[in-house]
């Protein structure tokens, strides 16, 4: 399972104009928050743990916003580059920093694609096992007009080339590169880090080459933007929160998704009750967000810290991301009116049947209220979602995934 992933904020962002004259580009304002947070937030809700951004011109302005923050679960950390070295030279800054784990996510930091990224890792997971050579991934979109971005040519599931963008082209269908790689570090290492270097103009024709590039093929019609056009950082204002609203299906923990053997924390002891992998995957594949929120009165009690929620929750996730299937965001309120821990003695708003925690995520997230739902084992399950306004349905044994496909709208 891939824990890392590297964003690209160093571009100039030259086609911009005055809106970077003096901001970084995946820093420009979007629907109330800077552009590279929804990216960072794609990344953590695919279980990636760790975030660096590779920053560049008014890189200290991305380091003030984000190094050291933890975003939904994932830190995130900002290098600097110390000149401007082009997308392989800020890698190979990077890697000469020790920065990269051995396999990593990259994605452009001015772009943005509805793309489930456990499958994309599930795909390059697939060709490690085989041995197969291939030290690179791209994501391909398919677009009616190919002409301004260049396409990609593929056989077999390997890139073979790559057809450069002119106005010639322009009108002609094709598939893009949509700005999500899997990269070996091994191909970084061979980077020279004293000159500036690009990726797509002078690593990725090498790599294709020698048949080492995959390409991995977006959902039809999956939704891209990329903001590098004053005509499109307006399109993105105008449909970009309509196009990440979706319901959601709220999920309790413990006698939900996993046998309850009271207080459980240890991921030794995970047990899945019958379906909830399944239901989860489904979810996935149906455009909902996945939540889950969980009463930890353990920790209230002293029994495990919260260091070990977050460990039993990593452990669903590694499970979960086996069949290519995901949690978007894990809540838990570690509080309880009687706890023997004293700084976790509280009434609080975000303990079941309270709706504190659904509630935060409503906020955070965009939801579709009107198609999401909740389930649960307890009534007090029932009574959080009604007091968050969502449809409450009691689980009661048996396969959940045949209640999720009853109730999925």
């Amino acid at each position: 399972m891939l824990a890392q992933a590297v964003i690209l904020c160093g571009g100039l962002g030259t086609r911009l104009g005055e809106l970077t004259a003096s901001t970084p580009k995946p820093m420009l304002p979007v629907a109330g928050r800077p552009f590279v947070e929804y990216l960072i937030l794609e990344a953590a809700r695919y279980g990636f743990k760790r975030v660096t951004l590779l920053a560049g011109r008014f890189g200290e302005q991305v380091q003030e916003a984000y190094d050291g923050r933890v975003i939904n679960g994932a830190r995130v950390d900002v290098i600097i580059e110390p000149e401007p070295r082009g997308t392989g030279g800020a890698l190979a800054y990077a890697h000469a920093l020790g920065a990269l784990d051995p396999a990593f996510l990259l994605m452009n930091g001015d772009s943005w694609i509805d793309m489930d990224l456990t499958v994309f890792v599930q795909n390059w997971n697939a060709y490690q096992r085989e041995e197969s050579g291939v030290f690179a991934q791209i994501l391909l979109q398919s677009v009616p007009d190919s002409g301004r971005y260049g396409a990609v040519e593929t056989a077999q599931g390997r890139v073979t080339g790559f057809r450069e963008k002119t106005p010639e082209r322009a009108g002609q269908a094709g598939q893009i590169n949509a700005g999500v790689y899997i990269l070996s570090r091994a191909v970084i290492a061979e980077i020279p880090t004293e000159q500036a270097c690009s990726l797509e103009a002078e690593v990725f024709p090498r790599l294709v080459a020698a048949g080492q590039v995959a390409g991995v093929a977006a959902p039809d019609g999956a939704y891209f933007i990329d903001i590098g056009l004053p005509v499109t950082y307006a399109q993105v204002q105008d449909e970009f929160v309509a196009q990440r609203t979706r319901p959601a299906l709220f999920l309790d923990r413990d006698g939900t998704l996993n046998v309850d053997r009271g207080y459980t924390h240890d991921p030794a002891t995970l047990q899945w009750q019958p379906g909830a992998r399944a239901a989860i995957k489904l979810a996935n594949d149906r455009g909902y967000y996945v939540f889950v929120v969980t009463n930890q009165a353990g920790v209230a009690r002293g029994f495990y810290d919260e260091d070990a929620v977050r460990q039993f929750h990593d452990a669903m996730q590694a499970d979960l991301a086996q069949i290519g299937a995901h949690i978007d965001a894990l809540e838990w309120c570690p509080h309880h009116v009687d706890a023997t821990v004293e700084a976790y003695r509280k009434d609080c708003p975000r303990r079941k049947p309270a709706p504190g925690m659904i509630n935060d995520l409503l906020a955070f997230w965009p939801v579709d209220m009107a198609r999401s739902l909740m389930i649960g084992d307890a009534e007090t399950d029932m009574a959080a979602a009604k007091a968050a306004g969502i449809t409450g349905v009691h689980y009661k044994g048996g396969s959940l995934h045949a209640l999720v496909l009853d109730h999925l709208k």
